[in-house]
């Protein structure tokens, strides 16, 4: 009997660590909003945009993003970085010699 429960206790004890694991990856995945609005960490606009940090400065010394500046901390609102990606934006298009070029 006694080797029942163990195994039973190491089954719970096993799903509750990856209940746990889930919890954690969720809370890694939200962000708090203030009102209304998601900011974003320069880190977190690095990463998104694959670009580096002095990048990132040189779109700020630039005026070509919009940022919360607190001591020790700069924090970009996450629908100005989508809207400088929408205005940057540039569509497909097909060349109109496209037919004219010879394959490789």
């Amino acid at each position: 009997m006694n080797l029942v429960f163990n195994e039973n206790l190491r089954e719970v004890l096993g799903d509750l660590a990856k209940v746990d694991a889930g919890i954690e990856q969720i809370r890694g995945l939200c962000r708090p909003v203030l009102n209304g609005e998601h900011y974003l960490s320069g880190e977190e606009v690095c990463k998104a945009l694959r670009i580096t940090k002095r990048t990132l400065q040189q779109y700020r010394d630039d005026g070509l993003v919009s940022f919360v500046a607190l001591p020790g901390k700069m924090l970009y609102k996450e629908s100005d970085i989508l809207a400088l990606l929408q205005q940057n934006y540039i569509p497909a298009f097909v060349h109109e010699n496209r037919g004219n070029l010879l394959p490789l």
